[in-house]
């Protein structure tokens, strides 16, 4: 089974994860492909892979169900050739989801587990690693999702670079994470520079995906997260009133897909939501003029493959 596959910044090349413990690499152009290298070093299957900003290199980040992640990098003089710079063990459990921050902040992976812990690894200047790791669900976290680079709380401009995540976990909750402890009256996680920010409540089953959309132009900010209860949310937040930290309202995707939902992913404009369920439907949804959220097409992919076969 393959688990996830991401188009690399320039959608050249393709990486692809599996059960078979492997991470696939592929080149891409136009109807073509051919595979160009395969990276062995997860012991179980891989969950999901995930390319960094291309000023770094060439440069993979992947998790899986043993407990590891693992960052690879092409050598920059022999093509096709991937090396590990980095593993990091110490999660209790699998290791669910990766997400490489803003290039803004540095080459900087966060990653959610079982556990119930995200870590952040950061290179530092001096080509070591640094890991920030800290509780951030009961049961397991399954998610995890950077904010941009632009997204900060606008009455502390002292700040402009405060970073931020948003979690998802198996305690049904959605969480906001700031790294900033000087200006914000929230709870200090123990050992951590993160501290918990808002957490959102709606969700009555697991949280399998959240995404913080691109805010390209507005002071709005908004994020999606999807459940084992068959529910989208679009949480959104009006940052325009610049003497009080943000507050987060939210409205559910109608009509409720009703089965579980899988994966979330954003346009790069952020104004279309693509959501992938358990009923083998990928369905992509849009903002109306009305603030409602609509569906704008939906592709089964069983009838997709009845109609190719016949």
């Amino acid at each position: 089974m393959v688990h996830d596959v991401q188009m690399d910044y320039y959608a050249r090349r393709l990486a692809t994860c599996s059960s078979d413990h492997t991470i696939k690499i592929f080149d891409v152009a136009n109807d073509t492909h051919s595979l160009v290298a395969q990276l062995a070093g997860h012991t179980g299957p891989v969950w999901q892979v995930s390319w960094a900003h291309p000023r770094f290199g060439n440069i993979i980040a992947s998790c899986g169900y043993d407990r590891n992640v693992i960052i690879w990098k092409e050598q920059e003089n022999v093509k096709n050739s991937w090396v590990q710079i980095y593993k990091y063990s110490n999660h209790q459990y699998s290791v669910n989801s990766i997400a490489w921050s803003p290039q803004e902040y540095g080459l900087c992976l966060a990653c959610a587990s079982s556990d119930g812990c995200v870590s952040v690894i950061q290179l530092n200047d001096d080509e070591t690693w640094n890991v920030d790791k800290f509780e951030a669900h009961n049961f397991g976290a399954n998610s995890v999702s950077w904010a941009p680079a632009s997204s900060f709380l606008m009455g502390f401009s002292t700040q402009p670079q405060v970073r931020r995540l948003v979690t998802g976990g198996c305690d049904c909750l959605v969480k906001i994470w700031v790294s900033d402890l000087t200006q914000l009256g929230a709870s200090q996680q123990s050992g951590s520079n993160w501290v918990l920010e808002h957490s959102l409540t709606g969700h009555k089953d697991w949280v399998r995906d959240v995404q913080w959309a691109p805010n390209v132009g507005t002071l709005n900010e908004t994020i999606a997260s999807g459940s084992q209860d068959g529910t989208v949310y679009i949480w959104t937040s009006d940052n325009s009133n610049q003497a009080s930290p943000s507050t987060w309202s939210k409205q559910a995707l109608k009509p409720e897909l009703g089965e579980t939902i899988w994966r979330l992913s954003w346009s790069l404009t952020g104004n279309i939501l693509a959501v992938s369920s358990g009923d083998d439907k990928v369905t992509l949804w849009k903002e109306a003029i009305d603030r409602k959220w609509t569906c704008l097409t939906s592709i089964n992919e069983k009838k997709t493959e009845q109609q190719s076969s016949n």
